[in-house]
């Protein structure tokens, strides 16, 4: 009695099986006609829908007050070094007149903003340009020597800095000098951690302000990244791109999650990225693209479908813009899932087969 149990449970699995082949598979039929009861939208690439969601793209301009910022001369501050040179003077220049390395004779800035100088005392230094540095100093010389013939230079910037952090290879305090710093050339000389950097999440801390910026645009006819400079106590931080992901998986070569570099990232590159279809397991006419499942409570998931069997499509696919946390699926081949259909059903034929003897067994001896 116990065989014949296990044989009619085997067989009712069998049936099962044929009736729920493996493999994960997408009905877009059973969506399209139950979209409101199952919270999703069914939506077939094509050039009316890239269209649309191009032209619902969110944008993002440079804010209008960056661009607005242009900045003036360098002024002096507490902690620069300055070189001052009294031309036919070099006990003015250098201390007790000794010729020494510049950088020994340079002039520390303190931190009231004044410096000493000889027969002046202390003269107020920050806030000053150099050259109304140069020309207070030529003044007050100028009652104890003929004609005094003054040159001033900075020897070290460290009054006015910003700051660099994120996902950049050399993070930590630059300083403003006399020519002005922008803020692709602040993160030039920082370096850009191009693997783990998230390009489009640029922000920059100004005054309690915070404001975004992309740095995909630079390679754009319009960009004005160039024209962003930076001012004293300035903080930008690069975002890292982990948390920016996109998950293949299906019948590709190589299923993964893929991180993204950039604000954009189009269907063509994704599945190239992945190595393409698996020729052999794939259907062409089942490339999902899947969005919006974390946000199910307010807004229906959209499923979007690509028939990569169309002539057209890899030009769709290249114009196709996924977006952070989409799931790219590609389905099985029917083919594929009959040969996976099999391959279980071998098995299960062989643990019916194993009973069906066992019971042979127990009736031959019964007779004898």
């Amino acid at each position: 009695m116990t065989v014949k149990l296990l044989l009619v449970i085997s067989l009712s699995m069998l049936l099962q099986a044929c009736l729920f082949a493996p493999g994960q598979t997408m009905d877009t039929a059973a969506m399209t006609s139950a979209n409101g009861a199952q919270g999703v939208d069914f939506i077939a690439i094509t050039p009316k829908s890239i269209a649309m969601d191009a032209a619902a793209a969110e944008q993002h301009p440079v804010p209008a007050p960056l661009l607005a910022y242009s900045p003036d001369g360098y002024r002096i501050g507490p902690n620069d070094v300055l070189y001052i040179t009294v031309w036919d003077h070099p006990e003015l220049t250098a201390p007790s007149g000794q010729q020494q390395q510049i950088d020994a004779n340079g002039r520390l800035v303190r931190p009231d903003g004044t410096l000493f100088y000889p027969f002046l005392g202390p003269v107020q230094a920050a806030g000053k340009t150099i050259e109304e540095l140069r020309k207070s100093i030529a003044a007050g010389l100028a009652r104890y020597v003929d004609n005094p013939q003054v040159d001033l230079s900075i020897l070290r910037f460290a009054s006015q800095t910003v700051v660099v952090s994120g996902a950049v290879l050399k993070s930590g305090k630059q300083s403003l000098t006399t020519s002005p710093l922008s803020v692709v050339q602040a993160l030039g000389d920082a370096g850009i951690d191009t693997l783990n950097a998230d390009l489009a999440n640029l922000t920059l801390l100004r005054d309690g302000q915070r404001y975004t910026l992309d740095l995909n645009t630079l390679g754009q006819p319009d960009n004005q990244l160039n024209s962003v400079y930076l001012k004293a106590d300035d903080t930008l931080y690069l975002a890292y791109n982990d948390l920016k992901k996109i998950y293949v998986m299906g019948e590709v070569n190589q299923p993964r999650a893929l991180t993204f570099k950039t604000r954009t990232l189009n269907l063509s590159e994704v599945l190239g990225t992945v190595g393409g279809l698996n020729q052999n397991t794939s259907d062409g006419r089942a490339v999902y693209v899947i969005r919006g499942v974390d946000n199910l409570q307010t807004t229906p998931a959209k499923v979007y479908q690509l028939d990569v069997k169309s002539p057209s499509a890899m030009v769709l696919a290249t114009h196709f813009q996924v977006q952070p946390q989409d799931v790219v699926y590609v389905g099985p081949a029917d083919v594929t899932r009959w040969n996976r259909f099999i391959s279980q059903l071998v098995p299960s034929a062989s643990i019916v087969g194993i009973g069906a003897a066992a019971q042979n067994n127990l009736s031959e001896a019964a007779s004898r």
